[in-house]
């Protein structure tokens, strides 16, 4: 399993942050292994949401299969993937001093077997590390850009 937690200080408060974070759609524009998202529920926010999310990093291509499982707004979204990666993943806010808001981005992925299984986790988390880190970066620059 690769357990793997990034996080940023950004200068806006939870609740501006949370405006870019609830809308899933947009995940795709701050996120740069993230390549398409689809829903598959009527639901597009809130506990009980589905949605693939074509994802790539490096040569790996492959969809992600998620449900939304933890909806708080200004304070957290947690997911579970479903497909062939498995495992839980969760964005958290956290108010901080001058109205800023520290996001942490945690996740916990079990790896197939065709992927090395936990070799292949253990090979995989210092590249999904930087990878979300560049991620937190674009969001920060979007949420201070707007």
């Amino acid at each position: 399993m690769a357990r793997i937690r990034v996080h940023t200080v950004i200068d806006a408060p939870p609740s501006v942050v949370w405006s870019h974070l609830e809308h899933i759609e947009h995940h795709v524009d701050w996120m740069t292994d993230a390549r398409a998202i689809r829903f598959t529920s009527r639901r597009h926010h809130g506990v009980g949401t589905t949605f693939d999310c074509d994802t790539a990093v490096g040569p790996f291509r492959l969809t992600d299969r998620m449900e939304v499982t933890e909806w708080v707004p200004r304070k957290a979204m947690g997911v579970r993937h479903v497909g062939l990666i498995t495992g839980e993943g969760r964005f958290s806010l956290e108010r901080r001093r001058g109205d800023r808001a520290r996001f942490t981005w945690t996740e916990q992925l079990h790896f197939p077997w065709w992927l090395g299984g936990p070799v292949g986790a253990f090979a995989g988390k210092p590249v999904l590390r930087r990878v979300w880190k560049k991620n937190l970066q674009s969001l920060k620059a979007a949420v201070e850009g707007a």
